[in-house]
């Protein structure tokens, strides 16, 4: 008997517009650090508006542990699963960077006087290193290699299992503590971001449970602790490394930072919950065929965002604000409707943006009805 496929988490489509969002509004706000004087009031709020969001981060981490677990949680740990489940991953996910790396080093070598250097190039895109954007990839990658460990030992242990997200804390601040007393290395480890993906995992896991509690009033509460504790992590930030005005151990900034990864992701997960929940299935197709491009923003939009920014002139007065929005409306548009149009009129746009339908639908599609006579 074929066993039945799990219904789709709707919710995990509006977490990676949130992320998508996020990642792009950071880098296209970022021009504040070379166009503001520092230390005004405008170069604080864009700071703080800057700082506020990256959040993302956590999002896309919680994302890939959703995903997995709550597929591969009760699935029996055969060869063949693991050897289709990285096929896939190759497929979808390392040929698309790939493409993306060379593309993003030959632009980077195009605008540049030093002599190409071959090696150094392949331990860029090894590394994630060749545009600002690609370190996550380099991340995922580890994540996906240990992913079999953690599901292992998740069938197994049943206290692992419902304490997830405690454990990933754990693990993750002894490590954060171990590295910056004994500096083992300056490399972006998955075990940095334990904490959020074990919280998806165990988001996966109890999901159903779980989306029960979107509508809990007692949310509200979590939220404000999630705007509150964020508000401190950017303060600090501010103070202590863009100011250098105060003069803290790294280890209150990075668990407070911990502490709104965490909380601030969960507190994501409520609220796209709760949309997915009330939207209708017209517009829960929109968010659809906005979401399955979200890996295509991720590697495209470092390109669109310097094209628009030669027509966006940007001026240390109030019509920074204008262009900010403008800058940022235009790179959101011109994003989606590139990889729509790649989607839909070459081949093999798999290898450019990862997974994608087979039907490329720009925003939503009107079915035609039949009458019958």
């Amino acid at each position: 008997m074929k066993k039945q496929k799990k219904p789709n988490i709707n919710s995990i489509y509006f977490l990676r517009i949130f992320a998508m969002l996020m990642v792009i509004l950071v880098h296209v706000t970022g021009a504040y650090t070379y166009t503001l004087l520092a230390g005004t009031g405008a170069y604080e709020k864009y700071h703080f508006i800057n700082r506020i969001i990256r959040i993302e981060a956590g999002i896309f981490i919680v994302i890939t542990g959703m995903v997995f677990f709550y597929n591969y949680i009760n699935r029996p740990l055969t060869i063949s699963l693991w050897k289709n489940y990285y096929i896939k991953r190759v497929s979808y996910i390392l040929v698309p960077y790939l493409v993306w790396a060379i593309i993003y080093e030959i632009y980077s070598h195009w605008g540049s006087m030093d002599t190409f250097n071959l090696q150094e190039a392949l331990v860029r895109i090894a590394r994630g290193e060749s545009y600002y954007q690609l370190h996550f990839i380099f991340l995922i990658v580890q994540v996906y290699l240990v992913l079999p460990i953690f599901v292992y030992i998740a069938q197994k242990w049943m206290f692992f299992r419902k304490y997830m997200w405690l454990f990933g804390i754990a693990i993750e601040v002894c490590y954060s503590l171990l590295n910056s007393a004994y500096h083992f290395t300056t490399l972006n480890l998955f075990v940095d971001s334990l904490a959020t993906f074990l919280l998806g995992a165990w988001i996966g896991v109890y999901y159903q449970e779980l989306r029960e509690k979107a509508f809990k009033k007692s949310n509200i509460l979590l939220l404000i602790f999630t705007f509150a504790i964020g508000t401190i992590t950017v303060i600090l930030h501010y103070h202590i490394y863009t100011m250098q005005t105060l003069h803290l151990p790294a280890a209150i900034y990075n668990m407070c930072n911990l502490t709104f990864m965490v909380v601030g992701s969960y507190t994501a997960f409520l609220v796209a919950e709760m949309l997915a929940q009330k939207f209708s299935p017209k517009y829960m197709a929109i968010v659809k065929n906005i979401a399955v491009y979200s890996f295509g923003f991720y590697l495209i939009h470092p390109l669109v965002l310097t094209g628009v920014a030669k027509f966006i002139p940007l001026q240390a007065n109030v019509t920074f604000h204008f262009s900010m929005l403008a800058t940022y409306i235009a790179v959101v548009f011109l994003c989606y409707t590139i990889i729509w149009a790649v989607h839909k009129f070459l081949p093999f746009a798999n290898f450019m943006f990862g997974k994608l339908p087979k039907k490329a639908v720009f925003l939503y599609e009107h079915k035609s009805s039949t009458l019958k006579g």
